[in-house]
């Protein structure tokens, strides 16, 4: 005799702004899932770059501007809420950052910075959800194994187009107009 088992409810909103202040929480393909805060490691590294790519990049400093850039901004994208690490719209496409809580725009970049907590969603249900929604440039940063692994969308695939790793330099699309000094995402005020 088979059982009936009872249609699972997808997560809404609600459950989302139930999950308590000290969680980051997300809607993913209907399931909700709260992640703790980030670890030193991760922070240094997502603020390190967030350094890097703001001043030349959102604010024009030193570089050739053209975007907005923001920290952990809440992206409801179809029925799916993210919160990647860092995020960009270049300004020809999105001329006016909207005021709200939230944004509906997916972004041109995103910027992941996995843990061993958040590895297999990052990797996994969140690289889809960027996908389809043609977000044309991923980086995932692990500030353990100390790298930066660089995506593009074509034809709806991600193509790696480098792992950067450990205290190198270098040039890395979108933002290949200035050189990244890796060491400086794990922590380090000099290379090694």
């Amino acid at each position: 005799m088979s059982r009936l088992v009872p249609a699972r409810r997808p997560a809404t909103y609600d459950d989302l702004l139930s999950v308590p202040d000290h969680l980051v929480a997300e809607i993913l393909d209907g399931d909700l899932h709260a992640s703790p805060r980030p670890s030193v490691a991760h922070t240094i590294a997502t603020t390190s770059l967030s350094a890097f790519v703001v001043g030349p990049f959102d604010h024009g400093r030193g570089g050739p501007g053209g975007w907005w850039i923001l920290g952990e901004p809440e992206l409801h994208l179809g029925d799916d809420v993210v919160v990647p690490d860092l995020a960009g719209w270049r300004r020809a496409r999105l001329t006016e950052m909207p005021r709200g809580a939230f944004l509906s725009v997916a972004p041109d970049w995103v910027c992941e910075t996995v843990s061993p907590s958040t590895e297999r969603i990052d990797r996994g249900q969140k690289l889809a959800i960027y996908a389809r929604e043609s977000v044309s440039s991923i980086w995932l940063v692990n500030p353990l194994s100390e790298t930066l692994e660089a995506y593009r969308l074509e034809q709806g695939r991600w193509l790696l187009l480098n792992t950067h790793a450990g205290d190198v330099s270098a040039r890395i699309e979108p933002f290949d107009a200035i050189e990244l000094e890796l060491w400086r995402l794990w922590g380090r005020s000099e290379p090694r």
